[in-house]
């Protein structure tokens, strides 16, 4: 089983350096959570986020909240709307945006939390450009073949919350043909790392969660409360 680097390699610098006379940004220790749409990436990085040291970060979710009204809303809603993936560099620099104000109101610690992501990064190019950022230290992969169950979850979901990026079949599976396409390419990425579990997502999330929380288990250097 992979082990991590010592804490100093895996926790923010407190020793930031410049770059091009901007301050850097220090390196996140980072967990993500990785799938198709409706593998219940969401439903698994909410029950970590309730874990004390562990704050999730789901990209979809920040994306809808967005104001639509703004340019950065109505660039999310005209690719999403069409099953479309954002742009990395949007994608990104949104991410970059989001984690400072969660820095700045308390609610994330670089130098003692551990960053829970979800829904970025997205695919390897994500991966290449938040790569001095975040430090990976696995990555659990929740698998389900069988695509109807994938549409099935995602229409319910769709009706429950009133989502107009899960509102009919035909968006549901160009996401899914996207993420085939161009988002699965990202285990290839962390694959030589040795970083990345596969966890059966048609188990019951109860059992997903057991088998993710001994993934990180086994970690070493685990966040104290």
């Amino acid at each position: 089983m992979h082990s991590v680097d010592s804490p100093a390699a895996v926790t923010a610098d407190p020793q930031m350096t410049l770059n091009s006379g901007t301050l850097a940004r220090p390196t996140y220790r980072t967990l993500l959570i990785f799938g198709a749409p409706g593998s219940g990436k969401g439903t698994q990085g909410n029950a970590l986020g309730m874990v004390p040291r562990f704050v999730h970060f789901a990209c979809g979710e920040v994306f809808r909240s967005l104001d639509t009204r703004t340019k950065l809303g109505q660039a999310f809603l005209h690719y999403s709307s069409r099953g479309k993936l954002v742009p990395d560099e949007l994608t990104v620099e949104l991410w970059h945006e989001h984690i400072d104000k969660m820095v700045d109101a308390g609610r994330f610690k670089p130098d003692i939390d551990v960053l829970v992501l979800d829904g970025i990064p997205r695919n390897a190019e994500q991966a290449r450009l938040m790569e001095q950022h975040i430090k990976v230290e696995k990555v659990f992969h929740l698998t389900c073949p069988d695509r109807n169950k994938l549409i099935s979850r995602l229409t319910k979901r769709a009706l429950k919350d009133n989502r107009l990026d899960d509102a009919n079949e035909e968006v549901i599976r160009e996401r899914l043909e996207i993420y085939e396409n161009e988002s699965r390419p990202l285990l290839d990425y962390y694959q030589p790392r040795g970083v990345v579990q596969t966890i059966d997502a048609t188990q019951p999330p109860v059992v997903v969660l057991s088998d993710i929380l001994h993934g990180i288990i086994k970690l070493s250097n685990l966040p104290a409360i």
